[in-house]
């Protein structure tokens, strides 16, 4: 499944940092704006700890995370949108994307200059937001101009749709986001949706604060979450710093010493995967057997025969039925047998929506 997130924020926020935390491919770090002239691409594995769990029981041969794409789209700055600093060709990377992490600065270090003076993360959301809108406003009014040729042959849904579209452009003049705009859904999928439009993407926020803020955040993380308490978003403090000490720890007993040390129990990059997954309508159902336990991921209010479809065309193509053991069922009774015998266990046909946490045996005939 190809959804990628896109790590975006003011240049020298710490973001290529945080995506060498939690990414396969590793980008070079600068304190340099304007550095780089490509975006980075690569690939998180969504920790799970239910995966161990459950072959703790199985004792499979081997474990296998899900995975998602992932996007580290070089700094922006006032002006993106108009061919400032690294220009609006990274604008048009984050079109490519379906949903966006926004990196902010939340700590001071005089050997890294912030490139506005000063930090101030609610600014920073700001001249982001505004970047995007004016990329926004240009691709509206551009699709208002092609219907509006359109329009000359007098076709009244045309005309309504070119309303909607001028009401959305005036939406974005006004300074705020798409994804703030009231829209029937039916018009947005048929109308607004093919612009890919940056503003309209489900969008969370990483505060990267020092390392002594890993825990409880910082003055700046806690205007942050100020500013966005009445927005529908996530707000998660990282110490991008410390993490990426963390990351180039290879013993885990090493791994745990430090995070005990630091006051956390989990790297906090794990948590930001997480919600980046489910920023993305996502979830993991599970298959068990000897040879591997895995997570595979689907949207949600997926059928069974999608899913069947995320392991192998052939399974979705000649489904018959998905046999179904609820997770917490499993780990509570121990086997599949088990939960056969207190009627945990159950036969779904077509029409069964899966659930994140779903343990399947697809039943095919090809």
């Amino acid at each position: 499944m190809s959804l990628k997130c896109g790590i975006i924020g003011i240049t020298n926020v710490g973001k290529t940092a945080i995506f060498n935390c939690i990414s396969k491919t590793k980008a070079e770090v600068t304190n340099f704006a304007f550095s780089t002239n490509k975006s980075n691409l690569g690939m998180i594995d969504v920790p799970d700890e239910r995966l161990l769990n459950i072959d703790a029981i199985i004792k499979s041969a081997r474990v296998v995370l899900t995975t998602v794409d992932i996007v580290d789209i070089p700094g922006l700055a006032k002006g993106s949108s108009h061919g400032e600093g690294v220009g609006n060709k990274f604008l048009a990377d984050i079109q490519q994307t379906d949903a966006i992490i926004h990196v902010l600065r939340c700590f001071d270090d005089e050997n890294l200059p912030h490139i506005e003076g000063s930090v101030d993360p609610v600014r920073d959301i700001e001249i982001v937001d505004l970047e995007l809108q004016v990329r926004d406003l240009d691709l509206v009014q551009r699709k208002i101009q092609r219907m509006e040729k359109l329009a000359k042959s007098g076709d009244k849904e045309i005309k309504r749709q070119i309303g909607i579209l001028e009401e959305l452009a005036e939406h974005l003049e006004n300074m705020k986001n798409v994804r703030d705009f009231e829209v029937d859904p039916k018009d947005k999928i048929a109308i607004i949706d093919d612009m890919y439009l940056l503003t309209a993407k489900p969008i969370m926020y990483v505060c990267n604060v020092d390392d002594d803020s890993a825990t409880d955040g910082n003055n700046y993380s806690e205007v942050v979450k100020e500013a966005l308490k009445n927005i529908e978003t996530e707000v998660i403090v990282i110490a991008g710093e410390l993490e990426a000490e963390i990351a180039e720890l290879e013993d885990e007993a090493d791994r745990k010493e430090f995070l005990g040390d630091a006051g956390l129990t989990e790297p906090g990059v794990n948590k930001m995967i997480r919600s980046a997954y489910s920023l993305l309508n996502l979830e993991s159902f599970f298959t068990a057997g000897p040879k591997e336990v895995r997570a595979w991921t689907v949207k949600k209010g997926s059928t069974a025969p999608m899913a069947a479809g995320v392991i192998h065309s052939d399974l979705e193509r000649g489904f018959i039925r998905a046999e179904v053991t609820k997770y917490d069922d499993f780990i509570k009774y121990g086997s599949e047998q088990a939960c056969k015998e207190v009627g945990k266990f159950h036969i779904e046909g077509k029409n069964y929506i899966v659930k994140d946490g779903d343990m399947l045996n697809i039943r095919f005939n090809v």
